[in-house]
């Protein structure tokens, strides 16, 4: 079965709420306030259902008063019926709710020309032809059919109806993961947290786990319903009722619930911008950001060196932390008013130059991937990673890497979902080769030169290893990169000689092995395989995890620890530390090892001889 969100907007009182009842049997205005005042306050929300179509409805206010709640329910529409009193024709509420459904790009527009049994057949041929024409002045709507109805008659309501079940799905782009806004929040005894909104995204499933990103989050779905009707999943274009478990946070109006580690947060982000109904955007000013059922405040700044504009690239600054994807989008208000609307287009706050931001914003604004890219990549000569490709271009992995293939001179680890300008390949090959010049008994691997050189990854690190030993400067075995001219048998000794004699030369406070492993620049399998064996053969004793000392060193403080307990009776971390200046890391473990002898007595805190 399709899924279709449409919205109903039109000026106050041409006749939404009464047409909705007269198509679905659902007459909205539930609330009481609603039906004192005669107008829809909230979103109203109801279906139509033929054997292979379901047609949602999100009826929204036409009072200019309550513009916010219309812009809410907008950001949900697959397309749009706007309702126009065929004796009056489109008034200003009309053409404000239309400047909106063209911001946010909705392709398929049904005008129901309503109470048009109250004119004569003339009057509806004109007004046909004054819509027609009106719409020539938007861009971005798709006017479908104008229909003149009646609630009375039910045989234009029926052609309505079939005029809806008609709108063709248009693909929306999507990057698979679930993206959902909260428009309303409640508790009900018995069943918990209940949030309303539309999955404007991917799926969601029972029993999985949402993630709200503003409150750092996660809460566990219980249940969910589409349209009053219990399902295992809810996919995009469906307005859902989700059940949440558990729910100890405040969940509201504007809420944004998704999936965990896919979208981060920035105070500041660059959109596409433009204004509405020959007004202007103007540099510097604070406004009424609407995004979902999102309202926040945020400064625009425009990127011209103009003050005000009709169009262009800005950047909106917020006062926290909002997180937001590529290409969503939004509308700005200000006193009130709607003033503009546009694109989200670098959702992620890269701290990139204004000239090499310009034509950025110019690629991502007409899709051009690989161009965004290649300045990306440019401008990231250490690695640009991919991995948030979902979020920063609306591109799953397999799509972000689609067009990394097609760039050339760049290196693309896969594996890391990380791209590389091809020239650094150059530059770690000459790492490498002077690691090895300078020790001749260096034995390392793609790991761990990876851990030496940590903005490149061992993908990368493999490739430039193996293009080195095609040249013969290197010999790969067993997993190990190795000087050709050095037998490994005999390295292994050389090894166990080398860190025997760093953790004499350290004393009582040896380092981490792995520190000595970069000192020697071995491969960290081979340094524990070296340890091993000096452990094994008494050489080196373990006193805990990461903490190795030599024999003959341990020997020595044992025998001055046996002193300090002949003389003062007993031992502790206090008196030991009076003649060893050590962390308290290399006391607690020396006075552990004590505890080995059986004429040595644990007494609290301290060490007694028997």
């Amino acid at each position: 079965m399709k899924h279709i969100i449409i919205g109903t907007a039109g000026h106050v009182d041409h006749g939404k709420t009464a047409l909705i009842e007269a198509l679905t049997g659902f007459a909205g205005d539930d609330l009481e306030e609603e039906k004192r005042r005669g107008i829809t306050i909230n979103l109203s929300f109801s279906n139509l259902v033929n054997k292979d179509t379901n047609v949602a409805f999100i009826d929204v206010p036409g009072h200019e008063k309550l513009l916010k709640n219309m812009i809410a329910g907008a950001f949900g529409f697959d397309a749009a019926m706007v309702v126009i009193d065929a004796n009056e024709g489109v008034m200003p509420q009309t053409n404000e709710h239309l400047e909106i459904l063209n911001l946010l790009h909705v392709k398929s527009i049904i005008i129901a020309l309503t109470k048009s049994d109250l004119v004569d057949k003339q009057k509806i041929e004109q007004r046909k032809e004054e819509i027609i024409e009106y719409f020539k002045t938007f861009s971005h709507l798709g006017l479908k059919s104008i229909v003149p109805v009646s609630i009375y008659d039910k045989d234009t309501i029926q052609k309505l109806r079939d005029e809806l079940f008609s709108i063709p799905i248009i693909e929306k782009p999507s990057n698979g993961l679930f993206r959902y806004y909260i428009d309303r929040s409640f508790s009900l005894a018995g069943v918990g947290t209940v949030v309303t909104g539309t999955v404007l995204d991917g799926t969601v499933k029972v029993g999985e786990k949402v993630f709200a990103p503003e409150l750092g989050k996660e809460i566990v779905v219980r249940n969910l319903q589409v349209h009053e009707k219990d399902e295992m999943q809810a996919h995009s274009s469906q307005r859902t009722a989700i059940n949440l478990q558990n729910a100890k946070v405040a969940l509201k109006k504007g809420t944004l619930l998704c999936k965990k580690g896919f979208i981060r947060g920035f105070e500041s982000v660059d959109v596409w911008v433009e204004g509405i109904s020959n007004q202007k955007v103007k540099h510097n000013t604070k406004v009424i950001l609407f995004i979902g059922t999102k309202q926040v405040e945020t400064k625009i700044l425009l990127y011209g060196n103009e003050t005000q504009t009709s169009s262009g690239f800005a950047k909106l600054q917020f006062d926290k932390k909002i997180f937001l994807v590529h290409n969503e989008p939004f509308i700005i208000c200000a006193s009130g008013r709607t003033i503009g609307g546009g694109r989200i287009l670098n959702p992620i706050n890269d701290p990139i130059k204004k000239k090499i931001k310009m034509p950025l914003l110019e690629a991502l604004k007409a899709d051009d991937f690989k161009t965004a890219f290649e300045i990306l990549i440019n401008t990231h000569k250490r690695g640009f990673g991919i991995i948030s490709s979902n979020q920063r271009f609306g591109l799953n992995h397999d799509e972000a890497l689609k067009v990394a293939r097609d760039i050339e001179n760049v290196f693309v680890d896969e594996k890391g979902l990380v791209l590389y300008p091809v020239q650094v390949k150059n530059e770690l090959k000459d790492k490498i080769n002077a690691i090895y010049e300078k020790n001749e008994y260096a034995l390392l691997s793609a790991n761990s030169l990876a851990l030496k050189i940590k903005w490149a990854s061992e993908t990368l690190l493999s490739d430039v290893l193996k293009d080195i030993v095609e040249s013969g400067k290197l010999e790969f075995k067993d997993g190990i990169y190795k000087n050709p001219n050095i037998d490994i048998n005999n390295v292994d000794k050389v090894i166990e000689e080398k860190m025997h004699s760093i953790l004499q030369n350290e004393g009582f406070m040896p380092t981490a092995p792995y520190n000595i492993y970069d000192e020697l620049d071995i491969d960290r399998k081979m340094g524990d395989d070296a340890l091993k064996r000096l452990t094994k053969s008494k050489k080196v004793v373990r006193l805990a995890h990461n903490l190795f000392v030599a024999t003959e060193n341990l020997s020595t403080i044992m025998t001055r620890l046996r002193e300090i307990m002949k003389t003062k009776g007993s031992v502790d971390i206090a008196s030991f530390r009076e003649h060893y200046d050590m962390s308290r890391k290399y006391l607690v473990a020396y006075l552990d090892y004590l505890d080995m002898y059986d004429d040595v007595k644990k007494d609290g805190m301290r060490r007694v001889l028997v």
